[in-house]
């Protein structure tokens, strides 16, 4: 179509018509976001098959994505939510706590695969937009979507050396006396110590406790000694806060979801804010033919942990070329067990890829030298702590000084919009906002789960949001300012559940939902609509062999699959073959989310 014309849009897909047909479950977090993103929509309800999607309008001639459950797995063994959660991975990471596999009482692989679905949307549209006729068709789904979400712990899994760490069952939340359920966050030892120090536990304890603790972000479990969790359940709620107060640490009490409906709605999952002043062409040049949609685009990253890293990592999938910023000495987490080729395989996971420099940031000459790799870049990211950026004189304003059509990137975790806020790490952010009580069912404690639910999909908002400032620079000639966080994740994730909340309904789904059925050798998972049936034949069903229950569940007419309980062995199972890859390194490569035509 050739470049469009420059219309300074303040909203990306503003004169753009999305139709869009499939069951709400694959499309109603995408329709959500393609409405924010200024798109007129054109719906049509399907209960079953895949979700379609179709962007027209004056500009961009047609545009198509197809979203199903299965794209890699076998239609039989990923009908839905459950199927999709149960082979790929999914329900054994969040069920590492209990241990044992349990299912995400949210529709968690299938909201990844929407804001997938939006992503490979725009970056289409970028594509279009910089002269490329390659990829007007985008494939995605649940199941691509849900192995991305657990790619750190298959990587792990799959790495030549063993854990460091002991991956039983276990890990916080922790209860008051009375009866009060928090979260506590210490990302050193030293706050660490000094918190269960003021509440009296044994020394012992504090010091075996730490390494479970910190790993947790890693490992999804967390075996903490027993100690620990009698000595929190000595001591008043107040007493916690304030033993927090003075050791530095941050505790946040475990909320519900009424507790989140009740305050302001939800905004938008992030914000584009175009540059005010005069317009400044896009320095990229055109994709280079058959490439990939940000061929030519430059993503400066300064990131750690999770967050920021995998919203680089997705746009370098998406051919941007991705110069990490690093400390001097490197990024510690590079070298974090288990490694392959004395490198992370968690690392890898993220980071595989992207090129390096190390400046300290800290120095005048360190952000010298990082502004003047800013002043040839598409877009930078960081995840920096509150007002960091600006005390270092790397906020959005300077940048824009010496390059007006950045994309300028901050994933947050709370986006300022709540005044008492604690750490914005992902599991204070999950008992802040009750989506420890969503993810489970009615019969479970309502505690955050151990999976990085809220890192990843920020990670993914992230990169979305990116998207659709690079699209808003290429219609508007302006640099745009982009914010999205990890509160944002969260209530897109409770989105459902929020509303039921709001609405006086009970928000929390009942009893034994998602939840595995034992077999002779295994666990298998019915779909949700099969749930009843199979829970009628369970007794009957713990004879049989995983693949005799799920075979006699099939010939019933009822949806079912095996549950992977080991993630070593994924790369083997018979329903992902050839899925997988392996880097230079050795360590285990996922599919990519998308398939462009």
């Amino acid at each position: 179509m050739g470049h469009p014309a420059v219309t300074r849009a303040r909203r990306p897909l503003a004169d753009l018509t999305v139709r869009v047909a499939g069951p709400s479950a694959l499309t109603a977090p995408a329709m959500s976001h393609l409405r924010v993103l200024g798109a007129t929509l054109e719906t049509t309800e399907e209960p079953g098959g895949p979700a379609h999607f179709a962007v027209t309008g004056r500009h961009p001639g047609e545009i198509t994505g197809r979203t199903s459950w299965a794209d890699v797995l076998p239609g039989a063994d990923a009908a839905d939510e459950a199927t999709v959660q149960a082979a790929t991975g999914v329900m054994q990471v969040h069920g590492r706590r209990q241990g044992e596999p349990r299912g995400l009482a949210v529709d968690y692989a299938a909201t990844c695969a929407s804001v997938l679905t939006v992503q490979g949307l725009l970056a289409a549209l970028i594509g279009r937009a910089r002269g490329s006729a390659h990829g007007a068709h985008l494939t995605t789904g649940a199941d691509r979507a849900a192995l991305l979400t657990v790619s750190q712990y298959l990587a792990a899994a799959n790495a030549p050396e063993t854990e460091a760490v002991d991956l039983s069952p276990g890990g916080p939340p922790f209860t008051a006396r009375c009866g009060t359920l928090f979260e506590l966050e210490a990302l050193d030892p030293a706050p660490w110590a000094r918190f269960w120090r003021e509440l009296g536990a044994p020394e012992e304890s504090i010091r075996a406790g730490w390494r479970p603790f910190q790993f947790r972000y890693a490992t999804a479990c967390a075996p903490i000694p027993a100690s620990l969790h009698r000595t929190a359940g000595t001591a008043s709620w107040a007493r916690v806060r304030q033993a927090a107060e003075l050791s530095g640490a941050e505790v946040c009490r475990v909320r519900s979801l009424s507790d989140r409906a009740a305050e302001a709605a939800a905004g938008a999952p992030w914000t584009l804010t175009p540059y005010d002043g005069p317009g400044s062409a896009p320095a990229a040049g055109p994709v280079p033919e058959g490439a990939l949609p940000l061929s030519g685009l430059t993503v400066l990253e300064a990131g750690r942990r999770i967050q920021a890293p995998l919203a680089a990592h997705l746009l370098g999938m998406l051919g941007a070329d991705v110069l990490r910023i690093e400390p001097p000495g490197g990024d510690p987490l590079r070298g974090m067990p288990p490694c392959c080729s004395g490198i992370s395989a968690r690392w890898l996971a993220l980071n595989r890829g992207k090129r390096a420099v190390q400046i300290d940031i800290k120095s005048p000459a360190g952000r010298a030298e990082l502004r003047e790799l800013a002043a040839g870049a598409d877009v930078f990211l960081h995840n920096w702590a509150p007002g960091k950026a600006e005390e270092l004189g790397l906020d959005s304003d300077r940048l824009a000084a010496v390059n007006p059509g950045l994309v300028y990137a901050y994933t947050s975790g709370w986006a300022g919009r709540l005044a008492d806020a604690p750490m914005g790490t992902d599991f204070m952010v999950q008992a802040r906002t009750g989506v420890g009580a969503a993810v489970h069912p009615a019969d479970e404690a309502p505690v955050p789960s151990l999976m990085t639910l809220l890192d990843v999909l920020g990670g993914l908002l992230g990169a979305e949001a990116i998207l659709g400032g690079l699209l808003l620079r290429e219609r508007g000639g302006r640099g745009v300012r982009v914010e999205s966080s990890l509160l944002g994740a969260a209530d897109t994730l409770t989105g459902p559940a929020l509303r039921r909340a709001a609405a006086g309904a009970e928000p929390r789904h009942p009893a034994g939902f998602r939840r595995p059925l034992a077999t002779a050798d295994g666990w298998l998972t019915p779909s949700d609509d099969s749930a009843a049936a199979a829970q009628e034949r369970s007794a009957r069903l713990r004879e049989r062999t995983t693949d005799q229950a799920v075979a006699e569940l099939r010939a019933q007419g009822f949806s079912a699959t095996a549950v992977t309980t080991d993630l070593s062995a994924l790369p083997q199972d018979r329903r992902l073959n050839g899925a997988f890859a392996r880097d230079p390194h050795g360590a285990l490569i996922i599919p990519s989310p998308w398939r462009f035509q």
